[in-house]
């Protein structure tokens, strides 16, 4: 990114870096809808990679004097407008995406306690958290 561009080009390049997260978000939605693990990482990757930008953007326009003057002043407030609005919209995606993945994982630790419960309940033992766990046979002991 060249410190040479224009505060109007700074402003389009973060909306578009903000569409292309928001995109992203959206993909990561439909794979996490289809239990896709390899495309996940994939897109977590490409999401990390497009944060990073959009952060670097940012820092761009924070530390550009000329802009933080401009927008004291009121100039702007359109092009920001639709930056925070795509924004929030990346925002709520995220939290979306966030409630599935946190529902994915009780569901997970539902299934594993029930096939932990169905092996023996005479092996049922649980661990420093309190989670079940397989008792002394799944530890390997040879005692």
């Amino acid at each position: 990114m060249s410190d040479s561009m224009n505060i109007d080009e700074i402003l389009t390049l973060q909306l578009k870096q903000l569409g292309e997260l928001e995109v992203l978000l959206n993909d990561e939605h439909q794979i996490l809808q289809h239990h896709d693990p390899e495309k996940l990482v994939a897109v977590n990757q490409a999401k990390a990679e497009t944060l990073g930008k959009i952060e670097s953007t940012d820092k761009l326009l924070s530390n550009n004097q000329e802009f933080v003057e401009s927008k004291a002043n009121g100039q702007y407030a359109e092009e920001l407008e639709l930056i925070e609005n795509t924004l929030n919209a990346c925002k709520d995606l995220n939290q979306v995406n966030g409630d599935i993945i946190s529902k994915s994982q009780i569901s997970i630790e539902r299934m594993k306690t029930a096939l932990l419960e169905s092996r023996t309940k005479s092996n049922m033992t649980y661990d420093s958290k309190g989670k079940k766990s397989g008792g002394v046979s799944s530890m390997d002991i040879k005692a």
